[in-house]
């Protein structure tokens, strides 16, 4: 315990930039006490290593349980990520629904793979990865509940389930993808059931019931147990909750300019758009949900509990490889059984809840702003010319933005190289990056050589040791044995430590794909990047209920920066 709070990279090192000295003295006499020999951070780690010792994985099931499970904030924005994909060369239905038919196709195939072990293992630096996640994408849901909500997986029964769901106008539709024998149904065959679904589903007045999903979950889980009370209800709330995935249909999305689309693609994605656009087409807690516009934008909206990001980079490889492929098989001349609509028993409390769940929605919608661009400068062959980590330097970049000062930041980190693994934060304002934070705009400091010195230094110190997994263990550790809480966690710093006012997350993809989420606490911001070799994308994310931050200004000054870096490391002549 001494070693995690005490020593580099400890819980103390990770609170010196963070710190005035004085607080930092009192923090550390609360640290030693805890840390003591024989002390209780001594036996709750113990309790923790015969934790290790009798179970798969220490901590992910209570990782999931304490950071996605418990919480009580609505789903869009705060928790489940975006991924907006490069617009698709169409601008029409005809063409939405053949994308949409390749696309399903590309899903199952990626499931058939899965399912006949035919994925191939992955590694990271010659070490294997946990590839449990993968199954579980499938038939898998979130069901909300009074305290906190579970997981149900319903692709592990006998008869695992063979639909997947369509949404289109705010109406759910259960679509059979899988022959009486068993095979996959073709594109050409799954297109003639999207057109069948676009004939049923015209524009009417129907209650959007997938924006019940977006509310506080406590709020969702009773309009959930007032929705099932009635038979129909019932067995359509089944029907999405067991599908192996959703198919959202959506109508455009409003165009300005294209600087302006790429944002509002990304937020259409995330979030909807809101209820008089496309949002009543999500049921937010779906593991995957796959959304293709009419105007071309199409992309794949998740929920963490179940889904993180390496695997389904490794799904939307798959499909952007598929979809380059010709229609392999020609459908079978046989009769197919029409596409069931679900229908809704709604009386006048849930049409309530309904009404309810869209102003506040439409609240959150208009508090977020989202801004998009793609930093074309440099990509990550710069930072590696300088054998650089790409990660790091621009982790350290985002420092050097943050109103030119260290704040709580993290990324997130696999640990799938533990079996059953799941993320870990990587710290990013360390002693190394103030030093350099500080010097880059010090008008004293008018040599270029320590600068990029202090440079290399920052970006070096970003290794990646996580500590916040083994504090978090240690306090639920303190909890589940009925002990009070251990000073150390009530300790101001602590609180300060975990107020991560600048989230961010880097996609791990090789397409020019954009990652989006709301920021984790009301005055922050979040911030997602796609390094390519030549470019970087770059979502940016801030509530506007908040004077202190700002999207579009964060972007400029983040901008402005990364030239500031290249001119560091490449000096104009």
């Amino acid at each position: 315990v001494l070693l995690l709070l005490g020593s580099p990279p400890g819980y103390l090192r990770a609170l010196e930039p963070l710190l005035p000295p004085e607080e930092l003295t009192h923090t550390r006499r609360i640290v030693q006490e805890f840390g003591r020999p024989g002390g209780l951070g001594s036996k709750l780690q113990e309790a923790l290593e015969r934790r290790a010792r009798l179970s798969k994985n220490w901590i992910s099931d209570r990782w999931v349980q304490w950071a996605y499970l418990e919480s009580r904030q609505p789903l869009p924005v705060h928790s489940n990520p975006a991924i907006s994909l490069p617009r698709r060369d169409y601008n029409d239905w005809r063409s939405q629904l053949v994308f949409a038919s390749k696309l399903i196709a590309a899903v199952l195939d990626f499931k058939a793979k899965i399912n006949t072990g035919q994925l191939p293992a992955e590694s990271m630096r010659g070490m294997p990865l946990c590839m449990e996640l993968y199954p579980l994408l499938f038939s898998s849901c979130r069901i909300p509940g009074p305290k906190h909500d579970y997981i149900a997986h319903y692709g592990r029964s006998r008869r695992s389930p063979t639909h997947i769901t369509v949404v289109r106008n705010y109406q759910f539709f259960q679509l059979d993808v899988y022959n009486s024998d068993g095979s996959r149904m073709t594109e050409s065959q799954i297109h003639a059931q999207l057109l069948r679904i676009r004939s049923q589903s015209w524009k009417t007045d129907k209650e959007p019931m997938g924006i019940l999903t977006s509310e506080h979950r406590h709020t969702w889980g009773a309009a959930y147990n007032r929705l099932l009370r009635d038979k129909l209800n019932q067995e359509s709330v089944r029907l999405i909750e067991t599908g192996l995935f959703s198919l959202c249909l959506d109508s455009p999305v409003m165009r300005i300019s294209d600087e302006k689309y790429a944002s509002r693609k990304a937020a259409q994605v995330l979030h909807g758009g809101g209820t008089f656009s496309n949002s009543g087409n999500r049921w937010f807690d779906k593991t995957l949900q796959f959304v293709v516009g009419e105007d071309g934008s199409w992309g794949l909206l998740y929920e963490q509990a179940t889904a993180e990001g390496p695997p389904i980079a490794t799904l939307l490889h798959h499909i952007l490889e598929y979809c380059e492929k010709p229609d392999p098989k020609r459908a079978p001349l046989v009769p197919l059984p029409m596409p069931k609509k679900l229908y809704f028993h709604i009386d006048r409390e849930i049409k309530r809840d309904i009404e309810h769940a869209k102003q506040n929605l439409d609240i959150l919608i208009n508090d977020l702003d989202v801004h998009v661009f793609n930093f074309k400068r440099f990509g990550k062959e710069l930072p590696k010319q300088h054998k650089l980590s790409p990660n790091s330097f621009i982790q350290v970049a985002l420092q050097l933005t943050y109103y030119r000062s260290v704040c709580p930041t993290f990324d997130i980190a696999s640990q799938r190289m533990f079996r059953g693994g799941r993320t870990e934060f990587i710290r990013s304002p360390t002693n190394q990056a103030l030093k350099f934070v500080l010097a880059f705009d010090d008008p004293t400091v008018s040599v270029r050589n320590p600068v990029v010195s202090l440079l290399f230094s920052a970006v070096q110190a970003l290794k990646g040791h996580g500590i916040d997994r083994h504090l978090l263990g240690l306090k639920l550790q303190a909890i589940e044995e009925g002990l009070s809480i251990p000073k150390v966690f009530m300790d101001t710093a602590y609180g300060l430590a975990t107020h991560w006012k600048l989230r961010t997350g880097q996609v791990p993809a090789n397409t020019d794909s954009v990652m989006c989420f709301g920021p984790l606490v009301p005055d922050g911001y979040a911030v997602c990047y796609n390094p390519q070799a030549d470019h970087v994308h770059f979502s940016v994310t801030a509530f506007n209920c908040c004077e202190e931050t700002n999207a579009e200004t964060l972007a400029r000054t983040l901008k402005e920066t990364l030239c500031e870096l290249q001119d560091l490391l490449q000096p104009p002549v």
